[in-house]
This record gives structure tokens, sequence and C-alpha cells, in this order.
């Protein structure tokens, strides 16, 4: 039986990357996609576990062959995810976790139309504020610019086949099980998106 490609999208600070890391935990049938990059490879990192790492030519030929589902430049390197990667843990029964913003997951869907698209939501504007607060890696300012950027990332939302609301770890769990199984309410999904829109709407 194969797996399934799920791209999770969501605003900074709505646990994304905690939700992706609690999945794979306790499912052996789900794994996280690796991305390729032609930024230097850094201590303790390992070719083909953190990323696959690319001369800026092998990447360009990448994208030439058409080897990638998405790609960007970022300070001057590149980063992307390649197809084959992705297709080969499909093939092998995996559900392959794809952790990308909003644009880029709308490309990867034109290319790869089964890919199951998943915005994750946040149930409050306080409740946003106080978890990127609480991360303190961020000045007030750049707290704000995030907030803001929230506004923008919300306008996506109802592109996404799903909205799973991130208030209770072990409810995300069970959401994303009914997601691969095909039994997760539409009722509920319009209901999270109902909740990111009036979110949206206090952003000033």
């Amino acid at each position: 039986m194969k797996g399934n490609l799920l791209i999770i999208s969501g605003p900074s600070g709505s646990g994304k990357g905690y939700i992706a890391s609690k999945l794979i935990e306790n499912y052996n049938n789900f794994s996280l996609s690796i991305s390729a990059t032609t930024r230097n490879i850094r201590p303790g990192e390992v070719d083909g576990i953190n990323y696959f790492y690319k001369t800026r030519e092998e990447f360009e030929e990448m994208i030439k062959n058409g080897e990638l589902l998405e790609y960007a430049e970022f300070v001057g390197n590149y980063y992307g995810t390649p197809k084959q990667f992705v297709l080969d843990k499909i093939n092998m029964g995996q559900n392959v976790l794809l952790e990308i913003e909003m644009q880029g997951a709308l490309k990867v869907k034109e290319i790869f139309p089964d890919a199951l698209l998943i915005f994750i939501a946040i149930p409050s504007l306080d409740e946003l504020k106080y978890r990127l607060k609480n991360r303190g890696r961020e000045s007030d300012e750049d707290i704000e610019k995030r907030i803001k950027q929230a506004k923008v990332d919300i306008s996506y939302a109802d592109k996404y086949d799903y909205v799973v609301m991130n208030d209770d770890i072990n409810k995300v769990m069970n959401d994303f099980e009914q997601i691969i199984n095909g039994s997760f309410s539409k009722e509920e999904s319009n209901k999270n998106l109902q909740i990111l829109k009036n979110i949206a709407e206090e952003i000033n």
C-alpha cells in the first residue's frame, strides 16, 4: 500500500515542526522529507540525513531535469525537495511530511496533485502571541513582524485540503490519522478555517 505526501504549512508559532516530530516519533509509517541544498555542510551534519548536499552546478542540473518538486534560493543558497526521494518513500508505504511555506506548497500541489495540503491553525491571536514570545528567540519587533506575516499566511488557508487546529497534540495526532484514512470532518476543517479568518481580521 502506497503512502501519502502531506504538506504542512502555517504561521510562525503554529507548531508545524513539533507536530511533524511527534508524528515521526509516534508512528513508524511517517517520515520527514529531506531537502537538497547548496549550502556547506556544518559540523555534526550528515549527507542524506540532514540534507542532500549539492554543488551549485549539481543543483541547477536537478532544476533543469525537473528533479525537484519545489525549490527556492535563500541567502545565496538553493534549497529544494527532490522528487525521487519522496516517490521512493511513498512507494515504500511511508507518509512523507513536507513542511514548507504556502507558495511552495501550492507549486508542489500542481506537480503532485495527490499531495494532501494541511494548514495548521492556532486557536486565537493571544495564543499566537504567547507562543511566539515563549520561544524566546525574537525581539518584540520581530514578533510583531511575524504576527503581521501570519495575516498573509492565513490568506492561503482556504486553498488547503484540510485545516487542523493545534491546541491539543493528542487530538492533532488523531486528526492526522483521520486525514490519512479519509475520515477527517470537512465541517471541522471549515470551522478551523473560520477561526483563522477571525484571527486575521484582528491583526492590524
